[in-house]
């Protein structure tokens, strides 16, 4: 049976979930939008073959543009007149086709995207509403887009986080037919980017909450030993099996549920910020920018700078990682990950001169601080001096002394 979960998005188990799904709505024009490299993949022909079965006509679209409010608002007017919105593809797929249709829906959303504050976060607030439904369809894993209440929208010099009740998908169909053709280091990258954003908000915070820690604890743990099975498989030339991947994009998405952060701190996430905002100035990806910080910030929490987090709340989530994995880690959570994303083959080597990790620190801190609270009491210099330890660090554990 394909229940609902307890959030307000519903887990769709492959096209018996879907059809289930399909068959309490009134079929009707459906918006199909696709990620350009998916127009002939299974699952597109899946996912289209079902809403035909269940009488819906299919208007199939590729946008490939830019992603930005301009692109957002022409895509919300274009899919205007559906009854349904189906995104297939990965994050930005996903985040394009949350917009639109939240875009479409409510004008006061469409007013703020044109905004052109220097905020990086848009809080559209609770009068933001949509009255037709989302289905998403994760190709990709890491996001966690398909569950998500925030979607990602370039802005200006760098990104946009927009935030809404109303972007959160109606429901999400996971099928192993939608990451068969994930490449391997890209599924890697995306186990890494669960892992953080599950343990960033536990360490980040300096309250214990049972109730939600042991999630965070159990979802750690689990990821690193499901990371672990997909980079021996890597390792040995063969890819994932449909399981494994299904596990992973299942426990992807979950990792954004509203019960893993209740009662935390809202703004925790210093470092994705950061991470965010060197992959878009440098033009690298975004888990390979986070992989370059993430052993430094780490660092940082253990050598009691409290404003990145808690150095025993680190440790202690970090004990469970190495729990969840045969990987010989060091105990040393900043040492650990560097030995984690090494043998997951995870790139994380970034280069670039001090002038241009000067701009992105002035750029970081005018986007999300002086003044706004995403980042804390940081300034300026600190997230420089930071970005210098990562950037300018060689490929080895040398600069990473035990706490």
């Amino acid at each position: 049976m394909n229940l609902p979960w307890s959030g307000p998005t519903r887990l769709l188990l492959g096209a018996e979930g879907l059809a289930d799904w399909l068959s309490y709505a009134p079929a009707g024009r459906t918006s199909l939008l696709v990620d350009p490299a998916l127009t002939g993949s299974r699952i597109t022909a899946l996912v289209e073959g079902e809403l035909e079965r269940a009488g819906h006509l299919v208007h199939r679209l590729a946008p490939d543009g830019p992603g930005d409010a301009t692109e957002i608002l022409a895509l919300a007017a274009r899919t205007a007149r559906s009854d349904l919105i189906v995104a297939v593809g990965g994050g930005t797929c996903v985040d394009r086709a949350k917009l639109a249709l939240v875009a479409q829906d409510s004008p006061a959303a469409a007013q703020a995207l044109r905004d052109t504050s220097r905020c990086g976060l848009l809080a559209l607030g609770p009068r933001v509403r949509r009255v037709r439904p989302l289905l998403a369809v994760p190709t990709t894993v890491g996001p966690g887009s398909e569950i998500s209440r925030v979607a990602c929208m370039p802005h200006r010099q760098g990104k946009r986080l927009v935030s809404a009740e109303a972007l959160t998908p109606d429901a999400a169909l996971l099928d192993a037919a939608a990451t068969e053709t994930l490449p391997a280091d890209l599924l890697q990258e995306g186990v890494l980017e669960a892992l953080f954003r599950t343990v960033t908000p536990y360490a980040g915070d300096h309250k214990d909450l049972p109730v939600e820690d042991a999630f965070c604890e159990a979802a750690a743990e689990q990821l690193a030993g499901l990371g672990h099975r997909a980079a021996a498989l890597r390792e040995r030339g063969r890819p994932a099996d449909a399981a494994l991947r299904l596990d992973l994009a299942r426990l992807s998405g979950l990792t954004h549920a509203t019960w893993m952060r209740l009662g935390r701190t809202p703004f925790t996430t210093e470092g994705w910020i950061i991470a965010n905002e060197l992959s878009t100035a440098l033009g690298v990806r975004k888990m390979t920018a986070v992989a370059a910080l993430l052993p430094h910030l780490w660092r940082a929490v253990l050598d009691g700078d409290e404003r990145y987090g808690s150095a025993a709340r680190l440790r202690h989530i970090w004990d469970r990682v190495r729990r969840g994995t045969p990987q010989p880690l060091s105990a040393d959570p900043a040492r650990g990950i560097v030995g984690l994303m090494d043998g997951w083959g995870i790139g994380r080597h970034v280069t670039a001169p001090p002038q241009r990790l000067a701009a992105v620190a002035r750029q970081t801190t005018r986007a999300w601080g002086a003044g706004l609270p995403m980042l804390g009491g940081l300034l300026t210099a600190d997230v420089e001096a930071l970005l210098r330890r990562a950037v300018d660090a060689p490929r080895t554990t040398s600069v990473l002394r035990a706490a």
